[in-house]
């Protein structure tokens, strides 16, 4: 049973995406996106269509748990090509790295928006996203992009607690970054590295972790794993530690290690000065 505070935001929700009249929602697959999209089809029917970027940043594993949820809510579901790669400064990873992708692939979403005579594109941001480093709201702001559970004051609680009502099934999905987001700002990307990166994942998702990030560090050849605290005692398993290291190596890192802080959104946001997150939040 939802709070009263929750059901005033899902009602605030609905009508906010009934004035749009038709849209195409960004749809990752994730928690937030797969509400959003939830509520959108029940809203608006088949005004609403669910978009999702496809690149060598976004997991084939992530991408067919898209097409198998967009099935699922019976959505009209369209992928678009967003090869971030391709942009000029992108693989130099910069702290706007975030604004450069929003930039490119909404662009590419608006386009496919328009020529379906959809009258906005929305995306899936919370109000949790507002107090962290996220460039990429600006490109959103500067696109014309509408957030609707940020204009509703959904909180990521507030996100699975109302998925969970619904009966989504991936209510309780561990959070999501695109595959770039695991190298230090400065470390070049790279179509291997990010493949590199999927397979470490994947192999420690085989073994039962849920949440869980490998951050790339090329200085010291070193793949560092954050996860939590019962994906720690999962790792730790003498022989999983084994598994892990053997393979790990196998994929060309010199060593693996466990962050003890565990596993934090935006955690290689830390080293930037306060100037530098100003420069990029303003995309230059």
């Amino acid at each position: 049973m939802l709070s009263e505070e929750l059901s005033k935001k899902y009602e605030r929700l609905k009508a906010l995406i009934s004035d749009l009249g038709s849209v195409a929602v960004a749809f990752s697959g994730g928690v937030d996106s797969s509400l959003l999209s939830a509520v959108c089809r029940e809203v608006l029917k088949d005004k609403a269509v669910a978009v999702t970027g496809r690149s060598h940043s976004f997991p084939a594993r992530e991408l067919s748990a898209a097409k198998e949820l967009a099935a699922r809510l019976d959505m009209r579901h369209l992928l678009v090509d967003s090869e971030e790669l391709d942009l000029p400064g992108f693989s130099n990873n910069p702290p706007n790295r975030c604004y450069l992708c929003k930039r490119e692939l909404f662009g590419k979403i608006k386009s496919a928006a328009f020529e379906l005579g959809l009258s906005a594109v929305i995306e899936a941001s919370n109000s949790d996203d507002e107090g962290d480093f996220r460039p990429g709201l600006t490109a959103l702001a500067e696109l014309g992009i509408l957030s609707p559970l940020r204009a509703c004051g959904m909180t990521k609680d507030d996100v699975r607690a109302l998925s969970r009502h619904l009966s989504l099934p991936n209510w309780d999905k561990p959070s999501f970054a695109c595959l770039a987001s695991r190298f230090p700002y400065g470390e070049t990307i790279t179509p291997d590295r990010l493949d590199k990166i999927d397979k470490a994942e994947t192999l420690l998702l085989a073994l039962g972790v849920k949440q869980v990030r490998v951050r790339f560090h090329d200085r010291g050849n070193l793949a560092r794993i954050e996860t939590d605290d019962e994906g720690l005692e999962l790792l730790t398993r003498p022989g999983n530690r084994l598994l892990i290291t053997e393979r790990f190596r196998e994929m060309g890192f010199l060593y693996a290690a466990i962050d003890l802080a565990g596993y934090k959104t935006g955690s290689m946001n830390l080293p930037l000065p306060e100037a530098t997150r100003a420069a990029a939040l303003g995309g230059a």
